[in-house]
């Protein structure tokens, strides 16, 4: 299980390209009238634009942190590599999603409205465009942590602390962009509102109200780009912490009766491979399940990946000879 697991990076590599597959599928797809088009392209250049200025600012911001994280005795500059990188990481991740999602959004619209009142369509695309964000953000979680624990030698108690570099470098991009995103996305949205419903008594997301488009811009920001980058920090972090938990599995200690210390240290990856795989099952199940209503093939897909995932880290637990007791609690 050890040696499969140490191809964690290969298998984050095949993740990204499933997922360009996904997303060439969403682009593929019709993209509706004139006027729809022109206004997608000014809602994906407003959210890209965006970006572009938040992340040249956080170039800074990294930069700075890295630089006092290299000169720190009890940090260095391993530390100061995996900040940056896992900065790095997080800024792709959020980028991938950010082009997906600003792709898709039309594309349901003109599904939903071409093969209306059947919903399957539309919830393909969006399923989809949404995939390619889940995907980037694990595969490229599953490449940088791979790479630093199995190729860089930072899996051995000794050098683990220094692993803990990507987690915060994650965490700084996360930070600023969910801030930053959720700022924008809720003074347009208020501005938008003030303007058109209360000043010139229109509908909300009124096509003659021009503060609609940074309206629907914010909505990406937000709701894509922060919460994309909020999630590879949550899932990176969570790996990291428990990486440094089995680090400190010495002798006598109560988390050295759990399993080994390089056990234990090299778990927490072998469990986020489980969770990739049964999580690339789901989504595929979704060909089959989106003839159902939107909401019940929505459920089952989860219901399907989540139960692989529990039989997948049953069996890794298992051969892996750790107590039965970081199953279940997996489990809850």
């Amino acid at each position: 299980m050890e040696a499969f697991t140490s191809y964690a990076p290969i298998l984050g590599a095949g993740g990204l390209i499933i997922a360009l597959i996904i997303y060439l599928g969403v682009v593929s797809k019709p993209s509706g009238s004139g006027l729809m088009v022109e206004i997608a392209n000014e809602i994906h250049a407003g959210a890209m634009v965006y970006l572009k200025r938040q992340y040249s600012i956080l170039f800074f911001v990294i930069a700075a942190i890295a630089v006092l994280i290299w000169f720190v005795p009890s940090l260095g500059p391993g530390t100061a590599i995996a900040y940056v990188s896992g900065a790095l990481c997080s800024v792709v991740a959020g980028y991938f999603g950010m082009m997906s999602a600003t792709k898709a959004n039309v594309r349901t619209a003109e599904a939903a409205n071409r093969y209306k009142p059947n919903a399957a369509k539309a919830l393909s695309v969006a399923f989809n465009g949404g995939a390619v964000m889940g995907l980037s953000v694990t595969s490229i979680g599953l490449i940088g942590i791979g790479i630093f624990f199995f190729y860089l030698n930072y899996g051995t108690p000794a050098t683990a602390y220094e692993i803990n570099g990507f987690a915060m470098g994650a965490s700084s991009i996360a930070l600023f962009m969910r801030v930053g995103g959720g700022i924008y996305t809720k003074t347009a949205d208020v501005g938008a509102d003030l303007v058109g419903k209360i000043e010139a008594g229109i509908p909300e997301d009124d096509p003659r109200n021009p503060g609609v488009i940074a309206d629907n811009v914010g909505d990406n920001v937000g709701d894509v780009a922060g919460l994309g980058a909020d999630l590879f920090e949550s899932y990176v972090s969570s790996i990291v912490a428990t990486i440094a938990l089995g680090a400190t599995a010495v002798a006598g200690s109560q988390i050295a009766k759990l399993g080994s210390s390089s056990t234990l240290m090299i778990l927490p990856i072998t469990i986020a491979v489980m969770g990739f795989l049964a999580s690339l099952i789901g989504i595929f199940s979704m060909r089959v399940l989106e003839k159902f209503n939107p909401a019940a093939a929505l459920r089952y897909s989860t219901f399907i990946a989540a139960g692989l995932f529990l039989i997948f880290a049953y069996f890794a637990c298992s051969a892996m000879d750790v107590s039965n007791a970081i199953f279940w609690t997996t489990v809850d």
